[in-house]
């Protein structure tokens, strides 16, 4: 468990580096920094066995959080309770000597973390196996690249038995096999109940591993609750406010500037009708209807289709299929459609829609506004149903 209570993080800027000496003498009074409130009175539980991600933009405080858990720095203000051992993956280069080589910094790092030499013996073979940096492994990291350096962190950080484990970016450097296992092995300690707190900027990864997430900005804690809600209050944040006024409130599920309104949503089956369900390989229809509040030229109407897991499977809008609405009055009701053939395998999924203008930004954005099933008697895996034919013979 790891409890972060009225944490918050300050520097002093300085106009001038002559200025942080002058400011130490006690009869300079006049010399005073400005405060930069990298975090700003941060309050979060993550219980024992839990996935909690942290999401938001650059500069959001997000891996200075996760430094403050990890004990790497300590925080101006409030305190941060952690009960168990903590293992941590931060950004590229924390933590390993680089004249050292690999497997000095493996027994190294295991008994920073209370290991017996034992202990960190036993599991190193594990631990190379996953890195795959061979002979490498008796090199000084200072010879590593940045995708094997990765590998033997993340190696060594997930086989020292850590009671916590604390992640951050620091996977965008591995290439898309190592990133996949990784995953894979994540979801492997979530199973046996491992407490992780992880940032990443992959909002798919934080639907398919959190099992809480958090958003942070300019330092604080706007939004917290399931991954599927905090991501699509994050996603409403990019659309809505383009992150450049800190003052304006944080967007909610629906979000846009109002140009126009979306009236009504209606999933309509193979016969026309309105439906809760669609079956596989068959035609469906997606219809919309928007009233417009003010004249609007080229006006955008898109859809997004997701899981259960709150990741997106299919999207796409009058701009990308080339059917431009030319200019609407104020007043003009459009009623859209979007047929297609269900090619869906047999899951629940939500329906996203959205009114934009022609470059992107949102007028009525509104997530998950109805949820439907896809009813198919095949068995198959994944998340399409694709046509498929089997052809079979004999060969002499």
């Amino acid at each position: 468990m790891v409890s972060i209570q009225h944490v918050s993080k300050i520097y002093p800027l300085f106009a001038r580096p002559a200025d942080r000496l002058l400011a130490a003498l006690p009869f300079l009074d006049e010399i005073r920094p400005k405060e930069f409130w990298a975090l700003r009175d941060i309050n979060l539980t993550v219980e024992a066995g839990e996935v909690f991600a942290l999401v938001g933009p650059n500069g959001s405080g997000k891996s200075t959080l996760l430094q403050i858990v990890a004990g790497i720095m300590q925080p101006t203000r409030g305190r941060v309770v952690a009960a168990g051992r903590i293992a941590a993956l931060l950004e590229l280069g924390a933590g390993f000597n680089p004249e050292f080589t690999g497997r000095e910094n493996v027994l190294l790092n295991g008994e920073i973390l209370g290991l017996s030499r034992p202990a960190i013996e036993a599991a190193f073979p594990a631990i190379a196996a996953f890195a795959e940096i061979g002979d490498f492994m008796d090199r000084p990291v200072k010879e590593y690249s940045s995708g094997m350096y990765v590998r033997l962190a993340f190696a060594t950080a997930i086989h020292v038995d850590p009671e916590i484990l604390i992640v951050d970016e620091a996977l965008a450097v591995g290439d898309a096999i190592f990133a996949n296992r990784c995953i894979h092995k994540l979801e492997e300690l979530k199973e046996r109940g491992i407490t992780i707190l992880f940032v990443s900027h992959d909002l798919g990864m934080v639907k398919r591993l959190a099992t809480r997430a958090a958003l942070l900005l300019h330092g604080e804690v706007v939004a917290v609750g399931t991954p599927n809600d905090v991501v699509n209050r994050y996603v409403g944040l990019v659309h809505e406010l383009q992150l450049r006024d800190a003052a304006t409130p944080l967007g909610s599920y629906r979000h846009g500037d109002e140009h126009s309104k979306i009236e009504s949503v209606v999933l309509l089956n193979h016969l026309g009708q309105p439906a809760t369900a669609l079956h596989s390989h068959q035609p469906a229809t997606i219809r919309i209807t928007a009233r417009f509040l003010v004249d609007c030229d080229n006006p955008i109407f898109g859809m997004l289709i997701r899981n259960r897991m709150g990741l997106d499977v299919y999207g796409t809008n009058t701009r990308v299929e080339q059917r431009p609405l030319g200019p609407v009055q104020a007043g003009e009701v459009i009623e859209l459609d979007f047929r297609f053939d269900c090619l869906l395998s047999r899951q629940e999924y939500t329906l996203t829609v959205a009114t934009q203008h022609w470059d992107g930004t949102s007028q009525d954005w509104i997530d998950d506004v109805l949820t439907f099933a896809v009813i198919d008697p095949k068995d198959t895996a994944g998340m399409v149903q694709l046509r498929t034919e089997i052809e079979w013979r004999r060969r002499t």
